[in-house]
């Protein structure tokens, strides 16, 4: 059977910067190829898709990530119905006990004084619901509520598990406690490498009190250092829009996320010592190939990086990244008798002009445009 199969290859240069840092402060890295890498995790990208998917989606096809459920479900119930907002936070236990969805020993001790019925239940782990999914719940919890009727455990796991946002479709779900409520992702986010070699340099910097002037005082009032690097990277993200489309139920549902995750992912930026640095560039080349067998990761291209220039050379690595993955990507396509179905090309002037004849070039807005109607065409509905 014919697969619709999205892959994503983004070639971005980011300026001295710290946008994902390990744990003691330094930009993440990797070794590939033999050589230190810049790496900006996939789990810092995708942070950054579902932050940019708030500008472009209603909050009603979005979720949300968080261990305070009961708080989320409870704040529902008070709107919902004003009168019962002194019992929301009861409420709320009693729901997220009864689905599963939190263990009944959390929830137990939510009733032991008047204090403890009015504080808010929580998960073990970040529980990821759709703004949907807690409204339905919340309307269960009301309803049982009201009739006087006992919460029903397998009503409550199928409203948990239908009605899923985009953002769940698309980066999955795992639910510890209930596995049967758990969402496959239709998302792949590859970790981004510097297509060359890096090595993180460090900023030393001081702060002047502004009152020492009146004092006569010299001397700083802060200092300290923060260690950054700049890199040309590739960033590749695969798409299934096949499961995207089982999870969501529905074609338009599908084109509209499709094309919101394009957006998303083509123009974010994770948001690590972003008022340090200033580093929200856009990608120099943007190229989704659409196969119908599997996906398929390029960064085999710069397994051998792009080398440091001569003394005199200011051809920067762009354009030699762009002729890189434009040859791997014809080479590849070539050696397994797998070309894509279709392509498109979004790319910024003559440096990345290698990539043009790899698909139709046309601005980001028309790029976003024709991959969703192809989509549509593909999912057997009107464009």
């Amino acid at each position: 059977m014919s697969r619709t199969i999205l892959d994503v290859h983004i070639l971005h240069t980011v300026p001295p910067s710290n946008i994902n840092r390990d744990d003691s402060g330094s930009p993440k890295t990797a070794t590939y190829g033999g050589v230190r890498r810049a790496r900006v995790s996939s789990q810092s990208w995708k942070r950054a898709v579902r932050l940019a998917f708030r500008r472009t989606l209603d909050d009603s096809q979005l979720g949300e990530r968080t261990k305070r459920i009961g708080e989320a479900i409870a704040a529902r119930i008070a709107d919902l119905d004003p009168e019962l907002k002194d019992r929301a936070s009861a409420l709320a236990a009693d729901v997220l006990k009864a689905s599963g969805l939190v263990k009944k020993e959390a929830a137990a001790k939510k009733g032991k004084s008047e204090a403890a019925a009015k504080s808010d239940v929580e998960s073990g782990y970040l529980m990821f619901l759709s703004h949907r999914q807690q409204e339905n719940l919340a309307r269960a919890a009301i309803d049982a509520e009201r009739i006087g009727e006992k919460l029903d455990t397998k009503q409550l796991q199928k409203l948990a598990d239908t009605d899923h946002s985009i953002d769940i479709a698309m980066f999955g779900r795992m639910l510890a406690d209930v596995p049967d409520l758990n969402v496959d992702a239709a998302v792949q986010v590859a970790h981004a490498l510097s297509v060359h070699a890096v090595d993180n340099e460090f900023d030393y910097y001081t702060a002047v009190d502004d009152r020492k002037h009146d004092n006569q005082e010299t001397g700083a009032g802060m200092i300290g250092t923060i260690e950054f690097n700049s890199a040309t990277l590739y960033r590749y993200a695969t798409l299934d829009v096949d499961r995207l489309h089982e999870t969501l139920g529905d074609a338009d549902a599908t084109r509209e996320a499709v094309t919101a995750f394009l957006q998303a992912f083509v123009t974010s930026m994770p948001s690590g010592k972003q008022n340090t640095f200033a580093n929200g560039t856009r990608p120099d080349a943007v190229m989704v190939r659409l196969r119908d067998t599997q996906s398929v990761n390029l960064v085999g291209a710069f397994e051998e990086p792009v080398r440091e220039r001569q003394l005199g050379d200011r051809s920067g690595m762009v354009a030699e990244a762009a002729q890189k993955l434009a040859d791997y990507t014809t080479e590849i396509e070539e050696t397994y008798g797998d070309p894509a179905v279709a392509a498109w090309v979004t790319h910024v002037g003559s440096r990345t002009a290698a990539l043009a004849p790899l698909g139709e070039v046309l601005p980001l807005p028309g790029l976003v445009s024709a991959v969703g109607t192809t989509v549509a065409d593909r999912l057997g509905t009107p464009a």
